[in-house]
């Protein structure tokens, strides 16, 4: 160690942190598997569907 006067004003040196890495800060974003690896959803012939299990809560649902 060395009397150096200038020592006493330096901050003390802050601990080592693992950062984390990309796949633990956003998650996994990719399927594993890719949509022709998948087997195909059929098609459904009811055009409103969708907008039925959709729809928003205020509106009235029969």
């Amino acid at each position: 160690m060395t009397n150096d006067p200038e020592d006493e004003h330096r901050p003390a040196p802050r601990p080592h942190r693992r950062r984390p890495t990309l796949d633990e800060v956003f998650g996994d974003v990719l399927p594993t598997t890719t949509s022709d690896e998948r087997d195909p959803q059929p098609p459904t012939d009811d055009r409103d569907s969708w907008y039925e299990q959709n729809r928003p809560p205020h509106h009235d649902r029969d």
